[in-house]
């Protein structure tokens, strides 16, 4: 028996668990110096240059990835080049070396050196960061993929948030904090290396690639490469700027509970730990929200929520009773106003949680195989480029300017609220130039809110390249719960006096639908109509059709017209059958007379959308596909809610 055949979990198998482990380890000591690093600069009075705490919060998060913005180049093509293994191993040997470094930085209590320290670990996990997305597809099989990502994506925010727990709380141990710190990232650094060197050999992608150390040149090539998929590139613009919203976010709630909510050293902590559990939370439940698919419709919820929590803890801020003196956790729970601090801060991590791991899973997933770490290292120059512009936009914001002759000093917690604006004006534009994510949402929204779903072999449909879906046609919705269902987007062929009704036709044409109308009542359309048809296919993407050509007027399937004959032969595609229940006798059906006539007719009832095997386009015949569309609807293959 193969490892991937074998019963056991992932993480208990070589292939996947010393790789899961290192991961683990690095973010955990990544985060544990990181905040260890941000509550030592708050609390302690650290001053370099004559900046505060505020000011050198925000240049330490700017340090952090500035490596990411110098050298994801170089380390896009060193991934490339060389074994993927071996490259994890030396890595985490340089995290020991420079584990030993903080432990120096700490003794000599130089904010100056521990800031180089930062930047030394920057450096690291820029090199690493290649590795990590673009390792799991060469080691995991096609139907693991998303488990082990969930794996991975979850290790890294338990670590997250225990490494700011121990970061945070081992630094405040008077005396011997630093002593602690240094201690417990030694360790962990050792730990990493040691699981680093179970992780099995991955041949490298591309041995024979020449290192260009030209960074101008490369990085401008590296971007070249994130734009080759459209798809792709635009999922990464929306990462790069989820990086720039939490970059300037995190570094303000130390700063945030200490000078505006006064909390002591522990309320930060665990104002941290909030967010990171948010996160986490955020994460798991958008797994459950797709189905465990890559679901770009919660890329809007999400960035709703960040701009509605963001603004709402300004506002709770404002609100919140206020103190003289810095108080604890007890203390500050039981003031007026706090638990609506609590759950703006949580509820904003978990919408940074719904808004990314869509976008970071349709990257990995939509990548080009051959060139994918240096697609990955790409992204992490986008992403890091955004985080250098936040730190530069928050120390600007923060310092004292003059404009017009007014005198503009914002606080802390002025910068969020205007972040959280910033964040709702960019979505708005981003969702105007690219309508596919709103569309998405408001289909999903829909779909999840007025009907249960029960959707079997989706995996049936392609993941890419063209093909043609055929489905039974019950009612007006039937698009919507297709649309809501499958998650690449489809091109539907409709009725023309339904494509024109008002309103909706904006949403229509956004999707891309196709009007078309008999031949009997305008031929011309219908040339037209094909040859949208064969244009989309051509360009590679999927096409939906009622071969019924109308609605059902008893709930039975009705015979395919012949134009599905004539589609597949000028243009040859898979054809995927689907058979769809439950729709039958709901509002939007012809059922008791008419459509859309009466009350609101089965709303949340259950529908049940089963897809075939797809059939060859050879193979493709009106009569046939009927009979395979009858067959996914059989008694067998649901509860046949639409005959209940």
């Amino acid at each position: 028996m193969s490892e991937s055949e074998s019963p056991r979990p992932l993480i208990a198998q070589r292939r996947f668990g010393p790789f899961f482990w290192t991961q683990a380890f690095g973010a955990f000591n990544d985060n544990v110096f990181k905040q260890a690093l941000l509550i030592l600069f708050t609390y302690q009075g650290a001053v370099l240059l004559g900046m505060g705490a505020d000011r050198l919060n925000n240049l330490a998060a700017l340090i952090f990835i500035l490596p990411f913005f110098l050298f994801s180049a170089i380390a896009g093509q060193v991934a490339e080049k060389f074994e993927k293994a071996g490259l994890i191993t030396r890595i985490k040997f340089f995290e020991i070396v420079v584990m030993c470094l903080a432990g120096v930085a700490f003794f000599l209590n130089s904010p100056g050196f521990l800031l180089l320290v930062l930047f030394l670990m920057g450096a690291q996990s820029t090199f690493f960061g290649p590795i990590k997305y673009a390792i799991l597809p060469e080691v995991l099989t096609r139907n693991e993929l998303v488990n082990g990502n969930g794996q991975i994506s979850m290790a890294t925010f338990v670590a997250i948030l225990l490494g700011s727990l121990a970061g945070g709380a081992l630094i405040a141990i008077p005396d011997i904090g630093w002593i602690l710190v240094t201690t417990t990232v030694l360790i962990v650094a050792v730990a990493g290396y040691l699981t680093a060197r179970g992780i099995p050999s991955v041949t490298a992608t591309d041995p024979d690639l020449t290192i260009d150390l030209n960074l101008f040149r490369q990085s401008w090539q590296l971007i070249g490469y994130t734009r080759r998929n459209m798809v792709v590139f635009r999922s990464i613009l929306g990462v790069s700027w989820f990086w720039f919203f939490g970059s300037v976010m995190l570094p303000q709630l130390p700063t945030l509970v200490k000078n505006h909510l006064m909390g002591d050293e522990m309320v930060a902590i665990g104002v941290l730990t909030l967010f990171s559990v948010g996160i986490g939370v955020g994460s798991m439940l958008c797994d459950k929200l797709s189905r465990r698919s890559i679901e770009i419709g919660l890329v809007p919820l999400g960035s709703i929520g960040l701009s509605l929590f963001g603004m709402d803890l300004y506002f709770a801020a404002q609100a919140l009773e206020p103190v003289t003196t810095q108080v604890g956790v007890e203390a500050f729970l039981a003031r007026d106003g706090a638990w609506r601090l609590v759950f703006d801060i949580l509820l904003l991590g978990g919408f940074g949680g719904i808004y990314i791991v869509p976008l970071n899973a349709l990257i990995q997933h939509r990548s080009e195989p051959r060139i994918r770490s240096r697609i990955i290292a790409g992204a992490n120059l986008l992403n890091a480029g955004a985080m250098v512009i936040a730190g530069i936009y928050s120390i600007a914001l923060l310092t004292r300017f003059s404009i017009f002759g007014i005198t503009v000093d914002l606080t802390v917690l002025d910068l969020v609220f205007t972040t959280a604006i910033l964040n709702a004006i960019v979505a708005i534009y981003i969702y105007s130039l690219v309508p596919e994510f709103l569309l998405r949402f408001i289909t999903w929204i829909a779909v999840n809110t007025i009907y249960r779903m029960k959707v079997g072999d989706l995996e049936k449909i392609p993941d890419d390249g063209p093909a043609l879906l055929v489905c039974n046609h019950l009612s007006y919705a039937d698009a919507l719960v297709i649309g809501g269902s499958i998650h690449r987007p489809t091109r539907f062929v409709m009725y023309h006096k339904i494509f024109r009704w008002p309103v909706l036709n904006y949403l229509f044409r956004t999707a891309r639908a196709i009007p078309i109308a008999p031949a009997k009542e305008d031929p011309h359309l219908l040339e037209v109509a094909y040859q949208r048809i064969a244009e989309e296919l051509r360009n590679g993407e999927v096409v939906c059709i009622f071969p019924e050509g109308r609605l059902s007027h008893d709930g039975e399937v009705a015979e395919f017209k012949r134009g599905v004959e004539k589609i597949v032969a000028e243009t040859p595609v898979p054809v995927v059958p689907m058979g769809l229940q439950g729709l039958w006798g709901s509002f939007f059906s012809r059922s008791d007379g008419g459509v859309m006539r009466g009350p609101m007719r089965k709303l949340f009832g259950r529908i049940t959308l089963n897809v075939g095997d797809a059939i060859a386009p050879q193979d493709v015949n009106a009569e046939r596909l009927r009979q395979r569309v009858l067959e996914l609807i059989a008694p067998e293959n649901s509860d046949r809610p639409d005959r209940q």
